[in-house]
């Protein structure tokens, strides 16, 4: 019934058995033993360990105490019994034990329409007898393969989650009641919910990442994987391999399979950052894997399917954008479904002080220090800076003031200039300024009336007394 055991050294993909790696467990359940024998003699030389089960009601028991990559599942186990349906009993009591698992049936040809149906309730294949044992082999490589894979996500989920629980940077929120804002968190409500691709520009440091974040959680596929790529961050020679993945010896120092973005985040949302700065030689690649929505690693012919919502942000202007001989415009048209063009800080100034109390009060628990309020007259000075930096230097500029500040209350003096830093040192260098000028408006508009002034800048008469002298007003 069996083709003979010297089939057993067939080549598999075109490598000698022999080096394939052997780290996969396989268990195999049937009533047969003839069958059991024959399985485990074949699949002994491609896969770590292979376990045996001649009685179903085993199965719970095992997978109660143990994981295996792959379940090689017969169908019928009573004598008279040729429907199929103890096979699908059995397929939804693993199912129950682990959502994850990977089932490979083992059917009759007479019985393919019901492995058809198991396939619907979570099979993820089926091989009819008399098996070819080099179909065996290979439909229970991939079954591994796809198990790893759903491990990968797995972890990614809760890597995702445990980040988001332990970040040590700002709670994951975006903050602003300006227009422009208030704009921002419309289209996203409306875009969030679709699983339209969405392009995010705007100027670095002004919250590009944060926004897609907050699309994904908006989002059906929030429970899925939300993974980041900077493509500003990567050799253009490895950003089809990090992007599509590759097979082992596709490359030099390609020691192993590599499973791509794409893939490792189906299911979930691929945030691609600086989506700018991709080859123009590789943009062509990536239309096409977003068109077919599948993806071919590197140093195989086989395509990948992928199940993935796209959102990628650049901080090129439109006019980059638009420039063919910079990015493609059928791969733009791709990209942008949906636009978000994020404004820099400084076209929403009435947002700053928001945004500074904020930061001040995060970094005050963060670094155990009592909670700091910031003076009214250096919030004014905040918000007429034109902070070239945005969202992304504000923050770093409060948080230093946070850790050397000698009072619970941040005034001006707490933005000296730093010695390291582009952007708090530009801060320290006007914000002196800006006080200055705060100070000079406030005593003009209250025609020289201290105690009004004191109060519109929020300090005490003695406090702009020692303010004006410093200044020489």
């Amino acid at each position: 019934m069996y083709e003979s055991e010297h089939w057993v050294s067939a080549t598999v993909h075109g490598q000698n058995p022999t080096e394939i790696p052997m780290s996969e467990r396989i268990l195999i359940v049937d009533d047969d033993r003839d069958v059991l024998v024959a399985a485990k003699l074949l699949l002994k030389r491609h896969f770590a360990e292979v376990v045996t089960a001649d009685e179903p009601e085993k199965i719970l028991k095992l997978l109660a105490s143990d994981s295996f990559d792959a379940i090689l599942l017969d169908m019928n186990f009573s004598p008279a019994e040729r429907s199929g349906r103890e096979g699908l009993f059995w397929l939804g009591r693993i199912l129950e034990l682990d959502p994850d698992a990977v089932v490979v049936l083992i059917t009759a040809h007479s019985a393919v329409d019901t492995a058809v149906e198991a396939m619907k309730l979570g099979a993820v294949d089926f091989v009819a007898k008399p098996w070819q044992n080099q179909k065996l082999i290979a439909t229970l490589h991939a079954a591994v393969a796809l198990r790893q894979s759903r491990r990968e996500a797995a972890r990614l989920r809760g890597q995702n989650r445990e980040l988001a629980a332990h970040s040590s940077g700002p709670p994951s929120e975006i903050l602003g009641d300006s227009p422009a804002m208030r704009t921002i968190f419309d289209v996203i409500a409306k875009a969030a919910p679709t699983d339209a691709n969405v392009l995010i520009t705007g100027e670095n440091g002004t919250g590009k990442e944060l926004v897609a974040k907050e699309i994904h959680r908006q989002s059906s596929r929030c429970d899925g994987v939300f993974m980041t790529i900077d493509l500003g961050a990567i050799a253009e020679s490895l950003a089809p391999s990090e992007l599509f993945g590759h097979k082992k010896g596709a490359f030099t120092g390609a020691d192993d399979d590599r499973v791509g973005r794409f893939a490792a985040a189906n299911g979930g949302t691929l945030f691609l950052d600086e989506i700018g700065n991709i080859p123009r030689q590789f943009q062509a690649k990536l239309l096409t894997a977003l068109e077919r929505r599948e993806v071919v690693p590197v140093g195989s012919n086989v395509a990948v399917p992928i199940d993935v919502r796209i959102i990628s942000a650049t901080n090129l202007s439109r006019r980059e954008l638009a420039d063919e001989t910079i990015f493609r415009q059928d791969l733009l048209y791709r990209l942008n479904t949906v636009e978000l063009a994020l404004p820099p800080l400084r076209e929403r100034p009435g947002d700053i002080a928001i945004l500074a109390e904020h930061f001040a009060r995060h970094y005050a628990a963060k670094y155990g220090r009592p909670a700091v309020s910031l003076e009214p007259n250096a919030l004014a000075a905040l918000a007429t800076y034109p902070w070239p930096g945005n969202v992304r230097a504000l923050r770093h500029a409060v948080e230093r003031a946070v850790i050397l500040a000698e009072t619970d209350v941040l005034t001006l003096s707490d933005f000296p200039r730093a010695p390291t830093g582009e952007a708090t040192a530009a801060v320290g260098t006007t914000l002196a300024e800006l006080e200055k000028s705060a100070i000079a408006q406030a005593l003009r508009r209250h025609t020289g009336n201290i105690s009004h002034a004191a109060k519109e800048l929020g300090i005490t008469r003695t406090s702009l007394y020692r303010r004006m002298e410093k200044y020489g007003l």
